[in-house]
């Protein structure tokens, strides 16, 4: 018993449990600081086909985060003015999703069109991307 009692007093628990306490304090906060929201397009290309000259094509696409944190959509950057874009502003809960709008207007195109929609998120890996393509008859 007698050295037992040693041991016991050369471990020191009380700051042996302070230090795992110290270290588990120091996980948790760091959990926080690497929670990250993450964009996943479920379906990120579409195919409108063949429509004439001047009908609006609409196309939808699920937006969903991927990550432990809320995702927000900050912006939406278009390459003409022939392209709008819908979404909400509201954060994503993680492992929830949302819809986005994407709206061309084909009066002033016509042949193959072939665009991309950036979303632009919190997600620190970068943005998303919305392409669809398809044929504009001339009438």
């Amino acid at each position: 018993m007698i050295r037992v009692k040693t041991l016991y007093k050369q471990i020191n628990p009380p700051a042996f449990h302070r230090g795992i306490f110290y270290a588990f304090l120091l996980l948790f906060t760091c959990q926080g600081l690497f929670s990250q929201a993450r964009v996943e397009v479920i379906e990120p290309k579409k195919n409108f086909g063949h429509v004439k000259r001047g009908k609006m094509v609409v196309l939808n696409y699920d937006v969903y985060n991927a990550g432990d944190s809320p995702l927000i959509i900050l912006e939406a950057e278009v390459s003409c003015s022939c392209t709008n874009v819908l979404f909400s502003k509201e954060p994503i809960a993680p492992g929830k999703s949302t819809r986005v709008q994407v709206s061309f207007d084909t009066k002033s195109v016509y042949g193959r069109q072939d665009r991309v929609v950036y979303l632009k998120s919190n997600d620190p890996k970068g943005e998303a991307r919305l392409y669809y393509k398809g044929h504009v008859s001339k009438k």
